[in-house]
């Protein structure tokens, strides 16, 4: 009979840390192999983490909304026991089936459920404030701006009428579409009188003191949002930034698919856009450009033997995350499509699996899909440069005939990559971004599927 420690997994290669923001599992819990034991938030994705073994939640050395490192032991579960405490629960609920809480008082699963529900108080236990509430839920609306008049007047789903975190996380998704006018109106000196606010630490040097005006609205940053502003400034802060821009005329490109969308759908099951084509001519860039497939560590340059190419992919609530395809270079048009499809199903749901964010050596960020032409995008730490992607658009321009110049109608994007000088020069990202421009201008108008 052994033991297994379950640790923080690490979701992403700049992810240290992870916030448990909901366990599943108690101590005693019979568990099986796959069953979510917690609920683990980073600032890329929340993930349902799930047991790799079955047997006996033995030990739990976390807490819920408590930040822990990669690597950090935080469930402890005996294998083995399963099927002992299996029969031993079958038989427990069949003695204590027609029992009352009354009659198993004494017993240490009534004791244990006391305890947990010990935090609904009367009314006359609670003489600093109208209700009471648990520390999760208290720790949830300090953090979403929520003060306590605002907090006594919703409606708890619990035991007493008891606000649960469901119940509050449903009322902040509330307030985020309709924003909460009646809580923030409170009285506000004119702008005139505003008391001036001055940095008192090292932390606080980049905040601006802002004016607010009876008729502005308040909104509170959510964690996810946090989490994305420290990575973006983290980002800036270690890289220096350089972005180069290049036009291409992708009319073949736009041709081709144009010709086989129907049947490569058909054929395939798959709708196919640009973007893995152009993640194609990007995979083989890096191969001849392996400096651009690289990390920087302290003052060593890591370059990296795998070609993974991270995309940046929407969720429901509109932020971005970054899903990789691992050895981009070695797939083709049709395995890159299915990845990319799959990545965007998987975001909507919020189904994407930790192991799918890890591992990206270089990124793509599509600002066309947006109706955007051109975009200066920030590098995704640790790697060294990201690719965005513009809107293609139907543009006139000079081209050259065996009879002289003319003027047609073309197929013209954008491209834009942002990348680390201090690893990658101007003249080496310059012709790396040419390289993949004259990948996409020369595709084969007669590929085959």
């Amino acid at each position: 009979m052994g033991e297994f420690n379950v640790l923080i997994p690490k979701l992403g290669e700049s992810i240290q840390e992870g916030t448990i923001t909901k366990l599943f599992v108690k101590e005693g819990d019979i568990i099986n192999e796959d069953d979510v034991l917690f609920e683990l938030a980073t600032d890329k994705v929340d993930s349902e983490i799930p047991s790799p073994v079955s047997g006996k939640v033995k030990e739990i050395r976390c807490t819920e909304n408590e930040t822990y490192p990669v690597g950090q032991i935080v469930i402890i579960i005996s294998m083995g026991e399963t099927e002992i405490a299996q029969k031993k629960e079958s038989v427990d609920k069949g003695e204590a089936k027609n029992q009352t809480k009354e009659d198993i008082t004494g017993k240490e699963e009534y004791k244990s459920e006391k305890e947990n529900e010990s935090f609904v108080l009367s009314s006359e236990q609670n003489t600093n404030q109208d209700r009471f509430f648990s520390p999760l839920v208290k720790n949830i609306a300090e953090k979403e701006g929520i003060p306590l008049k605002e907090l006594n007047s919703l409606k708890g789903s619990g035991l007493g009428g008891r606000v649960q975190k469901k119940d509050i996380l449903n009322y902040i998704k509330e307030q985020q579409v309709k924003p909460r006018e009646n809580v923030i109106k409170k009285e506000i000196l004119p702008e005139s009188k505003q008391p001036e606010k001055v940095s008192e630490s090292a932390e606080n040097k980049f905040k601006i003191s802002v004016s607010v005006g009876a008729d502005d609205t308040i909104i509170k940053m959510d964690r996810v949002r946090k989490l994305i502003a420290q990575h973006m400034i983290m980002s800036k802060d270690v890289s220096a930034h350089v972005t180069s821009v290049v036009e291409v005329d992708v009319t073949n490109l736009v041709l081709w698919r144009n010709k086989i969308k129907d049947l490569f759908q058909q054929k395939y099951n798959e709708k196919i856009t640009f973007l893995p084509i152009i993640t194609e001519a990007v995979a083989k860039a890096l191969d001849e450009f392996r400096v651009i497939n690289a990390s920087v560590d302290g003052e060593n340059i890591i370059l990296r033997k795998h070609i993974n190419i991270g995309i940046a992919v929407a969720k429901e609530d509109d932020t971005l995350i970054v899903p990789v395809i691992k050895d981009a270079d070695s797939k083709n048009i049709l395995g890159i499509t299915r990845e990319i499809n799959g990545f965007g199903t998987s975001a909507k749901n919020n189904k994407i699996l930790p192991d799918q964010l890890q591992g990206g050596t270089f990124s793509i960020t599509n600002f066309g899909s947006f109706g955007n032409i051109i975009g200066t995008p920030i590098i995704n730490q640790p790697q060294v440069a990201i690719l965005a992607v513009g809107l293609i658009e139907k543009k006139p321009s000079v081209i050259e005939t065996p009879t002289g110049d003319a003027i047609a109608v073309r197929h013209k994007m954008f491209l834009s990559l942002s990348y680390d000088h201090r690893v990658i020069d101007g003249m080496l990202g310059g012709k790396f971004l040419r390289r993949i421009a004259d990948l996409l201008e020369q595709f084969d108008l007669k590929r085959e599927i």
